[in-house]
């Protein structure tokens, strides 16, 4: 790893790890599945953030932690090879990076436009009502949008991926 954006992207797919496993995991999964700490973490984590996706996930939510669970979570094990090895040596995690980051903007920004827009208090479980509240939960979701975006603009943009390209043509 020898660039800082190399170093982020690492510790975002290693961290995403155990989030999927123990806590998105829990809106597909029934609850006797997890330890009671976990239970508690989640329940914690949806009182401070105010996030009903989380407590009674829409079918729309649901489909997009099925995506989670399928395909980014292969996916996170894949990128976290590449990043370790370095970008220089696995060029080939351009197109899959691509398509990772493309498809996770995608959901986030739908979520992030969830919470800002929907109206929360027909939902089962209360979300956020004030900005603040509505800043604080889209706060959390927030680098999940950034980081893909970020990933997305230097696969598609950096010079690192490109030399083997330029070498082949000359």
């Amino acid at each position: 790893m020898n660039r800082i954006l190399d170093y982020i992207f690492f510790l975002y797919f290693a961290s995403h790890i155990p989030i999927t496993i123990f806590v998105d995991s829990q809106v597909l999964l029934p609850k006797w599945f997890y330890p009671k700490q976990l239970l508690d973490l989640k329940d914690w984590y949806c009182r401070e953030y105010r996030d009903p996706m989380m407590v009674a996930p829409p079918a729309w939510f649901k489909t997009f932690v099925y995506c989670e669970m399928l395909v980014q979570f292969p996916f996170f094990f894949v990128a976290l090879f590449a990043f370790w090895k370095g970008i220089e040596q696995c060029k080939w995690i351009r197109i899959p990076l691509i398509v990772y980051s493309t498809h996770v903007a995608t959901t986030t920004i739908a979520i992030c436009y969830h919470i800002y827009a929907h109206d929360f208090r027909t939902s089962a479980f209360p979300g956020p009502e004030s900005m603040p509240q509505r800043l604080l939960l889209l706060s959390f979701y927030f680098p999940y949008l950034l980081i893909p975006v970020m990933s997305l603009i230097d696969a598609l943009f950096s010079s690192v991926y490109r030399q083997d390209c330029k070498k082949k043509i000359s």
